[in-house]
């Protein structure tokens, strides 16, 4: 189903992200499925993965959502499926208003880590409406299991 805008229908997606890091800190890779229901019933998906070569799994579970949220070209309704749970409270749990209000610092008087990447996630959610579902990673969600392979391969690379 899609929702009506004043202008035109809003996109509905489910994005399904994952981060692999070989090491930690080491090669890494990270990864996205968009999955895009058309109104015909047609699904249509699209798959994205990228690396680093010395990174941590955390900055790359950023990135599999970041890497999803800039290949979209117009605002979204997006559920994001991650298994990392980082991300997903930092959401749901409010972690990352109370950081901002903090100046950043969390609420045991540490520099929140991967601030950098936290700031450019925060402004793509803004462009989009964003729901976080939290999945069990390596457990048989089918997109899970893809994204895990696709940011494997990604990670291979730097090595």
């Amino acid at each position: 189903m899609t929702v009506q805008s004043a202008s035109k229908p809003i996109k509905q997606l489910t994005v399904h992200t994952d981060g692999s890091c070989l090491g930690n800190p080491g090669a890494g890779g990270w990864a996205a499925v968009l999955e895009y229901r058309a109104p015909s019933g047609a699904c249509k998906t699209l798959e994205l993965s990228g690396g680093e070569a010395d990174t941590t799994n955390n900055r790359m579970e950023l990135m599999a959502a970041i890497g999803a949220l800039e290949a979209l070209k117009e605002p979204c309704q997006i559920t994001i499926r991650t298994d990392s749970k980082y991300v997903q409270h930092a959401f749901t749990k409010r972690w990352l208003e109370g950081w901002q209000r903090n100046g950043w610092v969390t609420s045991t008087k540490q520099a929140v880590k991967n601030q950098d990447l936290w700031v450019r996630l925060l402004a793509l959610t803004r462009t989009h409406d964003v729901r976080w579902d939290w999945t069990k990673g390596h457990a048989g969600d089918p997109l899970n299991e893809r994204c895990d392979v696709l940011a494997r391969t990604a990670a291979k690379k730097f090595l």
